[in-house]
């Protein structure tokens, strides 16, 4: 048996790496020193990327991958699994992550798509990739592409879970609506959703996606975490509700303990108590629609 060529790139393999972040949180960070920050507070991963969410949406232009150099010193600073940001459709961005040794790749509708037809074929790839979805649709379509993992695309950079809610509840709303109905219907809402049939055939048997779905865009306080596990998702991202908080350290420590104890309401409220202010959340339906994040990459 060659072992190496057992390390990388085989479906089964980048699944179950992905499945290792399980009841964890994964935070958003941008320098070598949030990243300390993030493992020292019990984070399973961190996600590198140029700016955090909010910060991305207040600058506007044209946001992209993360100076390689910054990622590599993140990857330095901590022990824990390091993932990195690419535009949708970026295939060279996902090779120079891939090239960098980065855990775990997202493709994200938060960087400004590069591709408005095309999403990466990931299964090109030996590392595992991250995919947001707002429905059951969009996540059959990342599936098939190869995502080992999918996450709520939320609306990032608000500090509003609203979306969040409502893409999760999609998800597995649609799921147990399909439960019971004969494989000739599950075919049938398969070509209805533009998406493989023998993946949908398998989502409904298992009841659940066949890959780790996560909670993503607008997760702000440890309330907030435990309510999408509580939902169904297997772990949280967290992007720029944590440092954008007023005690950036203590916040991170109390998502991850809410994440921990979910379904435990007293813990959750003791974990709570003096983090001082949120991040300021936005509204949603206040924004324009050219600066609604979710919509980009079906």
């Amino acid at each position: 048996m060659r072992l190496e060529e057992l390390r990388f790139g085989t479906e089964l393999i980048k699944r179950g790496f992905a499945s290792m972040q399980k009841g964890g949180v994964i935070m958003d960070v941008v320098n070598a020193e949030q990243a300390t920050i993030a493992e020292q507070a019990g984070a399973v991963a961190v996600m590198a990327l140029e700016r955090v969410p909010a910060d991305i949406r207040k600058a506007g232009g044209v946001a992209r991958m993360a100076d390689p150099e910054k990622i590599l010193e993140i990857m330095d600073a901590v022990s824990i699994p390091v993932m990195g940001k690419v535009r949708i459709g970026h295939f060279v961005e996902a090779q120079v992550l891939e090239a960098l040794g980065v855990d775990m790749i997202d493709e994200s509708e938060v960087l400004t798509p590069a591709d408005e037809q095309f999403h990466i074929e990931k299964s090109k790839f030996t590392v595992p990739f991250v995919c947001g979805a707002r429905d059951l649709g969009e996540a059959m379509r990342r599936i098939h592409e190869g995502a080992a993992m999918i996450r709520t695309k939320g609306e990032a950079g608000t500090g509003n879970v609203v979306e969040a809610v409502r893409h999760m509840r999609a998800i597995m709303g649609e799921i147990r609506a399909l439960q019971g109905r004969s494989p000739q219907e599950i075919v049938d809402r398969a070509r209805d959703l533009e998406a493989p049939a023998e993946i949908l055939l398998e989502t409904v048997k298992l009841g659940r996606l066949p890959v780790v779905n996560f909670s993503a865009g607008g997760i702000a306080t440890p309330a907030d975490a435990a309510m999408m596990m509580q939902l169904g998702a297997d772990g949280v991202f967290v992007g720029s509700g944590i440092f954008l908080s007023e005690n950036p350290e203590r916040m991170a420590r109390a998502i991850v303990e809410a994440v921990n104890h979910y379904d435990e309401p007293g813990i959750v409220a003791e974990v709570s108590k003096g983090l001082g202010d949120a991040m300021r959340g936005l509204d949603v339906h206040t924004l324009r629609e050219d600066e609604v994040l979710q919509y980009r990459g079906r």
